[in-house]
């Protein structure tokens, strides 16, 4: 398999999404995920453009956490409707870990934030005892990976139940034992537990732009209506590596609802799946940003865990942005084909 440094083909995404209020109280604010504002080994973001008619909009970026936010505001009477529309370039993205690289390392302060805990996503407690029990045999940070990849994908369970992509609280399902849900929930508790092992790790939050060329129907998006699809996936920081890609939660996804569905560990389709999903990417996917407990410019309501939606509020207070009857949005995705 490449290793993610080899020269691949790029493919360019155009990703609109259009949000409109239904019932505006008052002033109306709308914000929408950008484009991850720097490049990476799988991602350049191309541009960010956005409209906001009737009202104003902005683009506001930490780039510490790879936040993109276009920020808009509607005054009373106004009718709230704001278009982002972002066009990037990706490529699949791979990661030999038998394999050592010979990269510059990260900033070691850039990479030391992401061992700190967040609201949803402790490391003490119950999360630090786990991680503990999990890698208690690894004798290197590839190993420990490796340990909570594993566990994960041999614990947990997609819960086609669960509302949206889950809510990340992993020190909830470890307590509870409820160890189900989606990838918001399967890939925050591999990033915890590899933060409680010494391993640096985040979440990516981003969403599916077009079907997989790698045989797996439940791993794409099925047309260029892609409003439903967002997906966030996890790094681990291995330092003779840098940045490693992994999704237990999309090995849970392929378990459960790849046809004809709910197969076994030892189907084939899964372990393909397995054994690609710890250092493999494939990019028919965008991602937005690696950021949790987002403050939201403007807003008078409390952070979000994570920025993958869409999010509105008026004068009554935060919109539901899964509730589609009061928050309307529509996300679309073309690949733009060179004319060379």
């Amino acid at each position: 398999m490449a290793s993610g440094e080899e020269r691949n083909s790029w493919r360019t995404f155009e990703v609109t999404t259009r949000v409109e209020i239904l019932h505006p109280v008052g002033t109306t604010r709308i914000w929408v995920p950008a484009a991850l504002p720097q490049p990476t080994p799988f991602q350049n973001t191309l541009s960010n453009h956005f409209v906001a008619e009737g009202g104003s909009a902005r683009l506001a970026e930490n780039r510490n956490e790879g936040l993109g936010i276009v920020a808009a505001e509607f005054p009373e009477g106004a009718k709230p409707v704001l278009t982002v529309t972002s066009r990037v370039a990706t490529r699949d993205f791979t990661i030999d870990t038998m394999a050592p690289r010979n990269t510059a390392p990260e900033n070691p302060d850039d990479v030391r934030r992401f061992l700190q805990p967040t609201k949803l996503v402790p490391t003490d407690g119950i999360v630090k005892a786990k991680s503990t029990e999990i890698v208690k045999n690894a004798n290197t940070d590839v190993a420990k990976a490796r340990a909570i990849y594993e566990w994960i994908v041999d614990n947990t369970f997609r819960n086609p139940k669960t509302r949206g992509c889950g809510t990340g609280d992993i020190r909830f399902m470890l307590e509870s034992g409820d160890l189900g849900g989606k990838c918001a929930d399967l890939n925050a508790l591999y990033v915890g537990l590899a933060r409680s092992a010494g391993l640096p790790a985040r979440d990516v939050y981003g969403i599916r732009t077009v079907k997989s060329n790698l045989g797996y129907k439940s791993l794409g998006a099925s047309s260029e209506k892609i409003t439903k699809s967002q997906h966030c996936r996890a790094e681990v920081y291995l330092t003779e590596y840098g940045w490693v890609p992994v999704d237990p939660a999309d090995v849970r996804k392929v378990v459960l609802e790849e046809p004809p569905g709910n197969l076994s560990l030892n189907d084939e389709m899964v372990k393909k799946a397995r054994t690609r999903l710890f250092g493999s990417w494939e990019m028919n996917w965008m991602a937005f940003n690696f950021a949790n407990d987002v403050a939201l410019p403007g807003s008078k309501g409390a952070p979000v865990s994570f920025f993958m939606y869409p999010q509105a509020e008026t004068a009554e207070g935060r919109l539901d942005c899964l509730d589609a009857d009061a928050f309307k949005y529509e996300i679309s995705s073309t690949e733009v084909v060179s004319a060379s």
